[in-house]
């Protein structure tokens, strides 16, 4: 396995975690780096480099960002996003992986980037319906920009420093796993 090869999978987690976060934006940042040549997709995928597949990313980034801002509508956007995670996590990381071949590249497609995509995504709907609950919805808006904030700084990473988004996606799952073992020790009243 060459260098190369490492960091496209590194790339592909790092979108794969933002993706849990907001599923279009790291899409239309995947979009941007192939549309300006910072980075090389897959051959099969070259058209997400594509004028138009930037600006329907771009128009779906913006919607999506929006729409986690108004109440009941952000509630049922984790809803929907949940699966639509599970496709776009791993087709960041199907159209970055390198030089594997088509049956590990899908392997690992599925596993690492649908899988990350899933878990933080499950996480993320978890602490906003926390949030619903304990706030009647005022917190909410903290908890979406807090989101799309994670999502634009794993993509800039992801794609600007693979290595340092991978460490990062180690953290948040870090991160999860100790919260989660806090909740489950909670006594029952």
């Amino acid at each position: 396995m060459t260098m190369e090869t490492v960091i496209s999978i590194f790339l592909g987690i790092g979108l794969a975690a933002s993706v849990g976060f907001r599923v279009f934006l790291p899409l239309f940042a995947l979009s941007l780096a192939a549309y300006f040549d910072v980075w090389q997709l897959n051959d099969s995928w070259q058209w997400i480099g594509s004028q138009s597949a930037l600006i329907v990313l771009g128009v779906a980034t913006i919607v999506e960002i929006f729409g986690y801002y108004i109440p009941l509508i952000d509630n049922a956007l984790d809803t929907i996003a949940i699966p639509l995670a599970t496709v776009a996590g791993t087709a960041v990381m199907v159209s970055t992986v390198a030089d594997l071949s088509p049956v590990v590249t899908w392997a690992l497609a599925i596993i690492a980037g649908g899988g990350t995509a899933v878990a933080i995504k499950s996480s993320a709907s978890v602490t906003r319906l926390s949030s619903t609950v304990s706030t009647a919805g005022f917190g909410n808006p903290i908890v979406s920009t807090v989101e799309t904030g994670t999502s634009v700084v794993m993509s800039v990473l992801a794609i600007f420093v693979p290595i340092i988004a991978f460490l990062f996606v180690l953290l948040i799952f870090y991160v999860l796993y100790r919260l989660f073992k806090k909740v489950r020790r909670k006594p029952k009243a």
